[in-house]
């Protein structure tokens, strides 16, 4: 299985587990008297949008260089995680304004086996956190990190109301509105994280230099072929899933250029044989003097 069969299965995983804690929560919330929980249903909502948006990206994606776009379609996933970061603003908005109109609303105490039922989705979500972002570190995919990041803010979104309803069951009267104060906390939480999804996906698209690591490995590897002597300007920029490469490498001066262009093919090939996730490699070879 491939990297990107992997990702879009996570995302299934996701879709499937988003619908089926949205029903739960949504008329937990309502039949237990908590709207911090059915707060926590509107933040599964988007999620399941959000993650049907990852997957339209993540199968775009793959779609095969073209004349228009000879480097792939890769850079769909940031402009994908851009998207989703949009609904996860959307959502933490929601949540606050209604969690605001609820404060100002006098309501009954939540019901206390509401505390169950976000014990479990607690656990679920973090469970799918770490299951989604094992997958996308393992594919290298920026959308299916967001997706990812999706299951932590639900989580986290739980966790609030957990605290809230145990304000609100424990203290009694007059405390009514703490799963409100809790959800509205929460809504702060998921902007923020929503910035911390949107900026790697920012830098992705501008090309930010943060390959550090790759380059130097790059740099290395390179010097395991024979007839390179060295290496120059090394540039990187991240696509989907693969990077783009261009490298100066230095060999002796005084070789033919047929020799020079069939160690630069050399080189290329011994790259993407031994590091992960390279496409397209841009070789330009200087003299050595």
């Amino acid at each position: 299985m491939n990297n990107e069969q992997i990702a879009i299965k996570a995302t299934y995983f996701s879709i499937i587990g988003n619908t089926s804690l949205a029903l739960i929560k949504g008329l937990a919330g309502f039949f237990g008297n908590s709207y911090a929980l059915i707060a926590d249903a509107i933040e599964s909502t988007t999620d399941i949008f959000a993650s049907l948006l990852v997957l339209f990206g993540l199968k775009y994606a793959q779609k095969p260089a073209d004349k228009n776009h000879p480097y792939g379609h890769g850079r769909i996933e940031p402009l994908i995680t851009f998207a989703v970061v949009v609904f996860l603003i959307i959502s933490a908005s929601i949540i606050a304004h209604e969690s605001i109109q609820n404060i100002q609303t006098p309501h009954k105490t939540p019901e206390s086996w509401t505390l169950i039922v976000l014990g479990i989705i607690i656990l679920w979500k973090e469970t799918s956190f770490q299951i989604v972002i094992k997958k996308s570190k393992e594919t290298n995919s920026s959308s299916l990190k967001a997706d990812a990041w999706h299951h932590r803010s639900d989580a986290i979104t739980s966790v609030m109301a957990f605290i809230g309803i145990s304000i609100a069951i424990i203290f009694g009267e007059g405390y009514e509105t703490a799963d409100d104060w809790a959800a509205l906390l929460a809504s702060s939480f998921i902007l923020y994280n929503s910035y911390l999804i949107f900026r790697p996906a920012l830098g992705e698209i501008m090309d930010e230099h943060v390959y550090d690591s790759l380059i130097l490995e790059i740099r290395e590897k390179s010097m395991q072929v024979a007839g390179i002597e060295g290496t120059e300007k090394c540039f990187v920029r991240k696509a989907g899933m693969k990077y783009h490469i261009d490298l100066h490498a230095r060999v002796n001066g005084n070789i033919s250029v047929r020799e020079g262009h069939a160690l630069a093919h050399n080189l290329k090939d011994y790259l993407k044989e031994n590091i992960e996730n390279l496409e397209h490699i841009l070789i330009h070879i200087e003299p050595n003097d």
